[in-house]
């Protein structure tokens, strides 16, 4: 069957230009990752120029080395991305959720707090949340903020999971710099080190279930967004 010539072509995504737009997205945060790129890029393809010299194949080992030291390259390009996001929002309202947009797979979690307490908008850097993310170890609530504020926020959220989720496992993280709490950087690998006892099915229930619980948007001002501190990793990776 002849195609249509006027039906829409769908666009292929170029691989090169997606690299320059994360290039250029990490560039305006770590303005050093031109330097970074270049020195492990010449450093892997060195290594592996010495390695050919050693065994007498310095061509051969040349071409092995130019796409792993390409690969080096763009790690680097992601983890020095990642590293200056989260140093962009430390410390700003809605740093959690920031975090909780890294996560793989597998979760489920809500970008906008489902608990807050801000007195005035222009306090929201004061502002005390709760965010909420359901995985195989259960339900995980993270609080930042003012501690004591986000204390007594996590104790109503805790007993209204329970309330909706009797016997699912409810941790409680809270985000921050102080003693027994966790950087945004590492919430998601604190959180992916819980260990699993829900499963898929149990997991997709029980979100039914938090869904029930009516939202608490009237604790955040009008006009204001704690979302925006989110972090696209599909943008970093050039996606």
């Amino acid at each position: 069957m002849a195609k249509d010539p006027a039906a829409p072509r769908k666009q292929r995504s170029n691989p090169f230009k997606q690299i320059a737009s994360v290039y250029k997205a990490v560039k305006s945060m770590d303005p050093s990752i031109t330097w970074w790129l270049l020195g492990v890029f010449i450093g892997v393809l060195a290594l592996f120029v010495i390695i050919g010299f050693l065994v007498d194949h310095p061509i051969y080992f040349v071409f092995i080395g130019l796409p792993i030291a390409a690969l080096a390259a763009m790690i680097t390009l992601s983890r020095r991305g990642e590293k200056a996001a989260f140093g962009a929002m430390q410390g700003k309202a809605g740093q959690s959720v920031g975090a909780l947009s890294m996560l793989r797979r597998g979760w489920y979690y809500d970008q906008e707090p489902v608990a807050a307490d801000v007195a005035r908008p222009q306090e929201i850097a004061n502002a005390a949340m709760i965010f909420r993310a359901l995985g195989a170890p259960g339900v995980v609530l993270i609080g930042e903020g003012p501690l004591p504020r986000a204390k007594k926020l996590m104790e109503k959220e805790v007993k209204k999971v329970a309330r909706v989720a009797p016997g699912v496992p409810i941790h409680q993280l809270y985000v921050g710099d102080d003693d027994g709490q966790v950087s945004a950087r590492k919430l998601t690998r604190t959180m992916t080190k819980l260990k699993g006892t829900l499963t898929k099915e149990e997991m997709s229930a029980v979100n039914k279930r938090l869904k029930s619980i009516p939202g608490i948007r009237q604790g955040i001002p009008a006009g204001v967004d704690p979302t925006k501190a989110r972090m696209d990793r599909r943008q970093l990776r050039g996606r």
